[in-house]
């Protein structure tokens, strides 16, 4: 489906028809060029950003940003899990300060309080 050897000898067989040898090689030059100018100018946008980010341009992992590299199933997995941590990871704090976990076993408390007599606690203000 790539852009092969067969290819690119295809199209330049074509072009060398379509052309005419009297124009291919002042088409050519243009075309390395063009090619020379986009590479410099490539290379300015990234001297740029590496001189506006600083030293944090070294730390950004650029191969996660590539859109090629997107998927959907992959990001939400992430998340998922990432929340997951975060959930561990403050219980693992609640667990350690005393205030914190009396706080949150009366929350654990009142809601499986509401659940044994059939009716949730709400807020009426609140919605």
């Amino acid at each position: 489906m790539g852009l092969t050897i067969d290819k690119i000898l295809v199209i330049m067989v074509i072009a060398m028809f379509v052309v005419g040898p009297d124009r291919l090689p002042a088409y050519a030059k243009k075309l390395g060029e063009l090619v020379r100018s986009l590479k410099r100018m490539s290379e300015g946008a990234k001297d740029r950003l590496k001189e506006e980010m600083g030293p944090e341009f070294d730390d950004v992992d650029w191969r996660q940003l590539d859109p090629r590299q997107y998927d959907p199933r992959r990001i939400i997995r992430d998340a998922l899990l990432e929340d997951q941590r975060e959930a561990q990871i403050a219980a693992r704090r609640a667990a350690r300060s005393p205030g914190t976990a009396a706080t949150v076993a009366s929350g654990v408390a009142s809601v499986a309080a509401s659940e044994t007599s059939g009716t949730l606690a709400f807020d009426e203000e609140a919605t």
